[in-house]
């Protein structure tokens, strides 16, 4: 089985419980001294296998880290490993879950050496919104419910509302129309990138 590591929690002195997203499920496992292990960091990938306990967490044995060249370098590893910690708080209480989420970071993971992965990351999470019904590509305020014609603004979640509602750092809404539609940065500018990006670090 093959899965990301999403969040590890210390128990007892060097003992985790280690949630992994696989295509199907969110498996929430136990790794007896894996405090010890390097290869049990969030983020990683990982080819694993669970041993079922009667009155306890899977076990989580016979892990091998399938590791990616980019994992060297620090600010796209800081990048990834926040996105890891928001689907972690967005999936925690679920188990079973769409092949979405897993395909998403896979299709990130298999490109982030070659590509700015502050792009990647929105674009997967623009995608991940319209699976989930809330990508809001009517672009009317959620504040005052009226229809956005010209510059946009973003909550969380990327909810849309007007500069005069929101206060708040504006994008050019044709830029914004060809990003939900296409599920492609390719109009933004770095500006742009950074703030959507920041608006990301929010959760979903």
């Amino acid at each position: 089985m093959q899965g990301y590591i999403l969040h590890t929690q210390k128990v007892k002195e060097e003992d985790l419980i280690v949630y992994i997203l696989t295509d199907k499920f969110v498996v929430k496992s136990y790794r007896f001294y894996g405090a010890r292990h390097s290869i049990l960091v969030n983020g990683y990938k990982i080819d694993f296998e669970l041993i079922s306990s009667m009155n306890f967490l899977p076990h989580l044995r016979t892990v091998l880290h399938m590791g990616f060249k980019w994992l060297l370098d620090r600010e796209k590893f800081i990048v990834w490993q926040q996105f890891m910690r928001l689907l972690y708080m967005h999936l925690k209480d679920v188990e079973d879950i769409d092949e979405i989420y897993f395909n998403e970071i896979d299709f990130c993971a298999k490109r982030m050496d070659k590509q700015n992965p502050k792009r990647l990351i929105l674009q997967s999470y623009v995608k991940i919104l319209e699976h989930e019904g809330r990508l809001h590509s009517e672009f009317e305020c959620f504040i005052c419910d009226e229809v956005i014609s010209d510059n946009v603004c973003f909550a969380r979640s990327l909810l849309p509302g007007h500069k005069n509602c929101l206060n708040k750092f504006s994008f050019e809404l044709k830029k914004i129309e060809y990003l939900f539609d296409n599920k492609s940065t390719l109009m933004l500018d770095e500006s742009d990138v950074n703030e959507l990006y920041s608006i990301l670090l929010e959760g979903f």
